[in-house]
């Protein structure tokens, strides 16, 4: 068998895997976008119309849409401002140490997804373990109002995801060549210089990659929301999944999937050509 044939057998069961659980039912989702809902929900197959994506872009929908993003967004960059720090401090440590601290990134993944948002409900409320701390010390007379509104939401979001942004920022710090700083400081660059010049840009790649980890999980997120916000900030993700199990709208469920899926992927392009083109200029350092 040749060489070439055999590579075929290799990666055709991950091509098969692929196709089966997220292309065909990324295409189901797509056509079911194109009909109109039942008399008594689900969908009307009679009936073939764009409706759906002009629908998508009413006012309404769009300002959750944005609202999402900003969401989205704002949680994204605070990850970013956490585990970036985190990260480069594990990285400096002794290698000895880095494994102990990375499973100290990790530990929360041990528990339930949804037991660790429930942990902050009862941190954040106004009976919480936050408030009473605050009152015990006497700084402040009154509960603070950090759950159910966005703060929370978006607090939630960092705290789920923040680990992936460390991981990945960490993985790009671990491949950085020593030799660039060295090279840095030997031509007279200060410590602030020499990350700003050097460390950071050629890191750019793990953050990309980390920061799009999180906005494509916060965006689409429901749970977080449904939880923290205590169903007074509506999300793209609630949106859809109201559409689904609430409205029994499946095409417009459908077409709001597939935006969704559209702005994730444009994103994953983005993330892609600057990591592309990071290493591109790196290899003519």
């Amino acid at each position: 068998m040749a060489l070439k044939d055999r590579s075929l057998l290799l990666v055709l069961p991950g091509f098969l895997w692929l196709g089966l659980f997220m292309v065909l039912p990324c295409a189901i989702i797509f056509a079911m976008a194109f009909f109109e809902r039942g008399v008594y929900g689900g969908i009307d197959y009679g009936i073939v119309t764009a409706e759906n994506f002009r629908r998508a872009f009413d006012p309404l929908y769009l300002s959750i849409l944005l609202d999402s993003a900003r969401i989205a967004f704002a949680a994204t960059v605070l990850s970013i401002l956490i585990a970036y720090p985190a990260a480069y401090a594990i990285s400096r440590a002794k290698p000895a140490l880095q494994p102990a601290l990375l499973l100290l990134v990790l530990l929360p993944f041990w528990s339930n997804y949804l037991i660790r948002t429930y942990a902050w409900m009862v941190l954040l409320n106004r009976e919480g373990v936050i408030n009473g701390f605050l009152r015990w010390l006497g700084a402040i007379d009154q509960p603070l109002p950090m759950l159910y509104n966005e703060f929370a939401v978006i607090l939630g979001l960092v705290y789920n995801y923040c680990p992936f942004v460390v991981l990945a920022i960490y993985a790009a710090l671990q491949r950085l060549d020593p030799s660039y700083a060295e090279a840095s400081r030997d031509l007279g660059a200060g410590a602030t210089t020499t990350f700003l010049r050097i460390t950071l840009p050629l890191t750019l790649p793990g953050i990309a990659a980390g920061a799009v980890f999180v906005f494509v999980l916060s965006i689409g997120n429901f749970i977080t929301p449904d939880l923290l916000g205590g169903g007074r900030l509506q999300m793209v993700g609630n949106l859809i999944y109201d559409q689904f199990l609430t409205a029994r709208d499946w095409p417009f469920g459908a077409t709001l999937s597939m935006i969704l899926i559209a702005v994730m992927m444009a994103l994953l392009f983005l993330q892609a050509l600057a990591t592309n083109r990071a290493h591109g200029g790196r290899s003519h350092v």
